[in-house]
């Protein structure tokens, strides 16, 4: 028997199966990011022609950006700053931190080996000293032939110093002892710990991933792979697992999929070609990688389809009153080598779809907080939603069956269901219930019970 779902007031998103029972006529839709304008041409000469590893945040007004720097030499390694004000405008700073070929005009915050493949981000933890509010994570020199894993801290997002001159981690000793992409690192605001996701390698040579956890982010677990069930094995080329902003007891995760024996285009210099696909999780351990299909696709632009490319950053933003934005990589190795921004909708990676010869489906027995109940959606301009709310044992509550729900069709990210009599669901509030929806040609993102 299914334990009853407490939503309390939380937002739930149809990422997975966990609030549903059965379906009947409906299915889980996966949607992909628009792309948009591309944010910076990587043209400086402290860029190079493989930088990547964004990471974005919103900072109090400002947006912020840290991204990875490097040519050819992998020695030659930076990490670079940019700013903006609404997340699709963005400027590089003149820092005057580090000096690049005798000038100290750029953007640079980090240099050298250290700075490799760098993951910021701001300390959430409400005990966290004002001088430590910013953490990073990156590659730093080998010991032996173990990689290591080095975390580094800053009171405002430039200034870095390590954290301690020993690794946080050292890559385990066995075939592939290496850590070299962007390992991402944050503070888990649900666990009250810091958590990092590593590369790891699964024989016979397949790039995989591995979670560590910390107390104080100086001292961290052994690495153990993550669950990501019993699908195909694949190329899970870094990860960016993020914490939903606006649901954060739900884990996201773009891996790329890295394709190695793949070539498209005939006279590139190196085989393989990436693209970026979806997972979500509730404890950040056991992975649902329901979609095999991929979120990301190089698409049109051929410069895409040699190998590395396709890299979305860890970090998703609000960028408009119905907008989320993310930022991925492009050109990989070419002269033309950018940062684009990506869209979807707020909660919209995936959607309880109906098509048009309509559909319904069924929670599992839920409690909830709050007077109304308020969901994301989408219809077509003849397609509808509905809403019944039934007892633990099925049946339909009096004032709230299907006939007496308002029909719903629209476009909305916040819509309030209504009843003909109001929300009114106070009186339901801690009891038991279920609730049916009959949808068609229509789009189901999201529920939150408040008020």
């Amino acid at each position: 028997m299914h334990n009853i779902c407490n939503l309390k007031s939380r937002r739930e998103l149809f990422v997975d199966d966990w609030l549903i029972e059965k379906m009947s006529g409906v299915e889980l839709k996966l949607h992909s990011p628009v792309p948009q304008e591309t944010v910076l041409v990587l043209d400086r000469p402290w860029e190079g022609t493989i930088s990547y590893d964004p990471v974005v945040m919103k900072d109090g007004e400002r947006f912020r950006m840290w991204y990875r720097g490097s040519g050819e030499d992998w020695e030659a390694q930076v990490t670079c700053y940019a700013e903006s004000s609404d997340g699709i405008h963005w400027a590089r700073p003149e820092l005057g931190i580090f000096e690049f070929d005798g000038s100290e005009k750029n953007n640079i915050v980090l240099k050298g080996e250290a700075a490799k493949a760098l993951c910021v981000f701001r300390d959430g933890n409400p005990d966290v000293p004002e001088e430590e509010r910013y953490k990073g994570t990156g590659i730093g020199p080998k010991i032996g032939d173990q990689a290591t894993w080095r975390g580094f801290v800053s009171p405002d997002g430039l200034h870095w110093e390590l954290i301690d001159p020993d690794p946080l981690l050292l890559a385990p000793a066995d075939d592939w002892p290496w850590f070299d992409s962007h390992n991402i690192s944050f503070w888990d605001s649900e666990q009250k710990q810091y958590v990092g996701y590593l590369r790891g390698w699964l024989q016979p040579g397949v790039r995989a991933i591995r979670r560590s956890i910390s107390s104080d982010f100086r001292s961290w677990s052994e690495l153990e792979f993550i669950d990501v069930g019993d699908g195909p094995l694949q190329h899970l080329y870094k990860n960016s697992c993020t914490q939903y902003f606006r649901a954060p007891h739900i884990y996201l995760m773009f891996p790329k999929r890295f394709v190695p024996e793949r070539r498209l285009i005939d006279d590139w210099d190196s085989v393989g070609i990436s693209e970026a696909v979806f997972m979500s999780s509730r404890d950040g351990i056991r992975w649902d990688r329901r979609f095999l299909e991929a979120f990301l696709r190089p698409g049109l632009d051929q410069n895409n389809w040699t190998d590395r490319s396709m890299y979305i950053g860890p970090t998703l933003i609000q960028t408009g009153p119905a907008e989320l934005s993310l930022y991925y990589m492009e050109h990989y190795k070419h002269p033309t080598c950018c940062l684009r921004r990506g869209t979807l909708r707020l909660d919209g990676f995936v959607s309880v779809n109906a098509r048009w010869a309509g559909g319904e489906f069924v929670t599992h027995p839920l409690s909830f907080e709050g007077s109304e109940l308020v969901i994301n959606h989408s219809t077509s301009a003849a397609g509808s939603i509905r809403v019944e709310v039934q007892n633990e044992d099925g049946r339909p509550l009096d004032g709230f069956a299907m006939q007496d729900c308002q029909e719903i069709f629209g476009d909305e990210i916040e819509r309030v269901v209504d009843w003909g009599s109001g929300s009114g669901l106070g009186a339901l509030a801690g009891k038991t219930i279920r609730l049916r929806f009959a949808m068609q040609d229509a789009d189901l993102y999201a529920v939150q019970f408040r008020g």
